[in-house]
């Protein structure tokens, strides 16, 4: 794979990760976690498969608390390329910072940006979608990559191809992005063979994403060219920044006004959204077992099957259970089923209630 010469790989590095509590907690979010198996953390992951396209080109925009955490896990990255939020804002405050900061030092530059969360089987079918997308982003697009659906997720948005893009093999016009449909909705989008999954992945010239911007919020584009401009103001600024994610910003209505182009790709792909989608990633198939950590402290007896994660270093015994997931850690024990695994949030929300900060 050839490095991009003018391509920055940006990685927002934020959320808290509730549904994967407790292994995932505000002071130390899932993109800190080796979630995989494979000794890297999500994070490290995230740097190596894009280093064979950007070499040391990149930003990391991450919340103040954990900034320590990060320049540590990436030595690779030169630390005044890590930048620390004041406080969460979304994924449009972020990545815009990222990109005005970028407009100043490399006018003629393509940033892509990856959440820092996220797990990809194929890396190498990662790099030459993204490789695609720079093409096209050179000439001015707003692109996306949108995952082929493996299932009717009605978890994700979808993403409706319109047109192919003429010169750009493997891109198409972006009709539309749709909000995350029902499940009959997703299975008829499915049927069409028109639709992807939305991973949040965007790659653009930073100009153009900050005139994007500009089109519908003059002063937010305004503002984020001021910090690059002046980052000492950084901390007064920046609260004032609205709160929205990318899309809603400036996605949505480029896309309306056949800005956006889309590159549908397959990768393996997976957003690691909770503690199911964890057991499917560790190997655990309907009906099987997965562990993450010791698997000698772990004892599944009894047909037992489902995922056990042995973090505190105490031994997990497991008897005739089905599909059970087991979350162990110095102090708090997770105990629950892998069909409500997205109702894991509403313990973390009990917690905050009873003022249980210090578990969240």
């Amino acid at each position: 794979m050839t490095t991009l010469d003018d391509f920055w790989a940006v990685i927002p590095a934020g959320g808290a990760g509730t549904r994967l509590w407790p292994l995932s907690r505000s002071t130390s979010p899932k993109f800190l976690h080796d979630l995989t198996g494979q000794g890297r953390t999500l994070l490290q992951a995230t740097r190596d498969r894009l280093e064979p396209l950007a070499q040391d080109r990149f930003w990391v925009v991450t919340g103040a608390a954990h900034r320590e955490a990060v320049v540590a896990q990436l030595p690779e990255v030169d630390p005044a390329q890590v930048v620390a939020e004041p406080s969460a804002r979304d994924s449009m405050a972020a990545i815009g910072l990222a990109a005005a900061l970028l407009e100043r030092r490399d006018p003629e530059a393509v940033m892509g940006s990856f959440a820092a969360d996220h797990v990809i089987t194929d890396p190498a079918g990662f790099r030459a979608a993204v490789t695609t997308a720079v093409g096209a982003a050179r000439e001015g697009w707003l692109v996306t990559l949108g995952i082929e659906p493996t299932f009717a997720s009605s978890a994700f948005g979808y993403i409706h191809l319109g047109e192919a893009l003429p010169g750009h093999d493997g891109a198409f016009a972006v009709a539309e992005f749709v909000e995350k449909p029902s499940p009959a909705t997703a299975a008829a989008y499915l049927e069409t063979g028109r639709y992807r999954w939305n991973a949040g992945m965007f790659v653009v010239r930073p100009g153009v994403l900050l005139d994007l911007l500009a089109q519908g919020d003059p002063e937010f584009a305004a503002a984020l060219r001021g910090i690059a401009a002046e980052p000492g103001t950084l901390a007064q600024v920046w609260p004032q920044l609205p709160r929205i994610a990318l899309d809603h910003a400036v996605a949505e209505p480029a896309a309306a006004a056949g800005r956006v182009v889309v590159v549908p790709a397959a990768f393996g792909w997976d957003d690691v959204g909770d503690v199911d989608s964890l057991a499917t990633i560790l190997g655990a198939a309907a009906g099987g077992s997965a562990v993450l950590g010791d698997a000698d402290l772990v004892h599944a007896l009894g047909g037992a099957s489902g995922l056990v994660v042995p973090g505190s270093g105490r031994t997990v015994a497991v008897l005739g259970l089905e599909d059970v997931v087991v979350v162990d850690t110095p102090d708090a024990v997770l105990v629950t089923t892998r069909a409500h695994a997205q109702q894991v949030k509403d313990v973390v929300a009990e917690l905050k209630r009873l003022g249980r900060d210090d578990l969240v």
